[in-house]
């Protein structure tokens, strides 16, 4: 039993004590009375509940706000494209001029490298991978 608990059961006790006094004739002011004490102390508990979900909710969004997106926009995707294009160019030039067929082949080889682990890392189901779940998934059938 906690304090406040104990200060209610005061009150109780007060307010039977008083309806003994006065009689059967302050019995319903007295009831009414020990009610509104109980209805404020249930008003405050409530509050405080309301006052700590909506603190929680607040922290939990701020935190959620704070966490950086993990999904690449289209225009760094497309961004990523163009540099791979434009630097398989001279890339290929140096590989070819080196070591011929051989050499280009690891040039472009190594080009694609980059470019499917770019994809798999921007889209993780995009070779049957495990798919990002979405919250219409529930209710295909």
């Amino acid at each position: 039993m906690d304090a406040r608990d104990a200060e209610l059961k005061k009150e109780l006790h007060a307010s039977l004590q008083a309806r003994r006094e006065l009689g059967e004739d302050y019995e319903s002011a007295l009831v009414d009375s020990f009610l509104e004490k109980v209805d404020q102390r249930i008003d405050g508990a409530v509050e405080r509940r309301v006052r700590r979900q909506l603190a929680e909710q607040r922290l939990t969004s701020a935190r959620d706000a704070r966490e950086p997106k993990t999904t690449d926009s289209w225009g760094e995707r497309f961004g990523f494209g163009i540099v791979s294009l434009v630097l398989a160019v001279p890339l290929s030039a140096i590989g070819g001029g080196v070591a011929h067929l051989p050499g280009l082949l690891v040039v472009w080889a190594g080009i694609v490298g980059v470019n499917v682990v770019q994809a798999v890392r921007t889209n993780p189901g995009l070779f049957g991978g495990r798919r990002p779940a979405r919250d219409d998934d529930a209710w295909e059938d």
